[in-house]
């Protein structure tokens, strides 16, 4: 069965938040499909693991330490990914915060602009930077890692959830923009992974024992099944699509 349409050869990905959790897991799966991949997020020691386990695919790779709420870092980053390779192919927002949890009624103006401008004003002007890029090559793909959260909210998680909100409605808004350059944006939605970043989460086990009620496939995502369906979305798979939010919750959500 022929399934070269899932090839990324000569393509160049950009992954943020690429040194653990899903977007490592990105990372590893784009470069063992074929592509020279870019991993950025704050820690180069941890980025540069990452880059070697890329090399060791027989790619290309690139760690860049780089801050999703400073501007002139993303655009670092961008001129940093275009100098080195000439195009950018893939772009996958991922870097994201989330610094606590609590009620809105108790919202905290630092912690709020903490995890706006990271979660969606940094995919906001990457997209932008990358997108320009992806204009002018007439192709290109967008993901942004969202959060089931995003389209139903959760108790104690509303500043999250509003951030990545923004991110369903920042995607289908450039979808809509950027669709006559050839360039497809899109988004996953996960529920809960076994990641770091969520282990305040699934470590809580009256917490998961609740969860798993509602949750048809009783567990929680590892981030390789993440990364699969970034594969496709990646991919000329998923050629004819675009503004969509891919739900992977364990259908939790139902």
């Amino acid at each position: 069965m022929d399934t070269s349409y899932l090839s990324l050869e000569g393509k160049v990905a950009l992954v943020t938040g690429g040194s653990r959790g899903i977007g490592k897991a990105i990372a590893l799966q784009l470069a063992d499909a074929g592509a020279d991949v870019v991993v950025a997020s704050r820690k180069q020691a941890d980025l540069d693991a990452v880059a070697d386990e890329i090399r060791a695919l027989g790619r290309k790779s690139l760690a860049i330490s780089y801050h999703n709420r400073e501007v002139d870092s993303i655009r670092a980053l961008v001129d940093a990914v275009k100098n080195e390779f000439g195009h950018i192919d893939i772009l996958v927002n991922n870097a994201a915060t989330n610094p606590g949890m609590g009620l809105l009624v108790d919202m905290d103006e630092k912690m709020y602009d903490q995890i706006m401008i990271t979660n969606l004003k940094g995919y906001t002007i990457l997209s932008e930077l990358v997108g320009k890029i992806m204009q002018e090559q007439k192709s290109g793909a967008i993901i942004n890692i969202s959060s089931v959260g995003g389209v139903s909210p959760d108790p104690m998680l509303g500043l999250y959830c509003i951030s990545k909100a923004g991110i369903n409605m920042l995607t289908r808004a450039m979808a809509k923009e950027m669709g006559q350059y050839n360039v497809r944006v899109n988004a996953i939605a996960p529920g809960v992974v076994k990641t770091k970043f969520s282990q305040a989460l699934w470590s809580n086990e009256e917490l998961m024992k609740q969860e798993m009620r509602h949750t048809p496939l009783g567990r929680i995502a590892m981030p390789e099944e993440i990364s699969r369906i970034a594969l496709f979305l990646a991919s000329e798979a998923s050629s004819y699509m675009t503004g969509q939010i891919l739900v992977a919750d364990g259908g939790g959500s139902i």
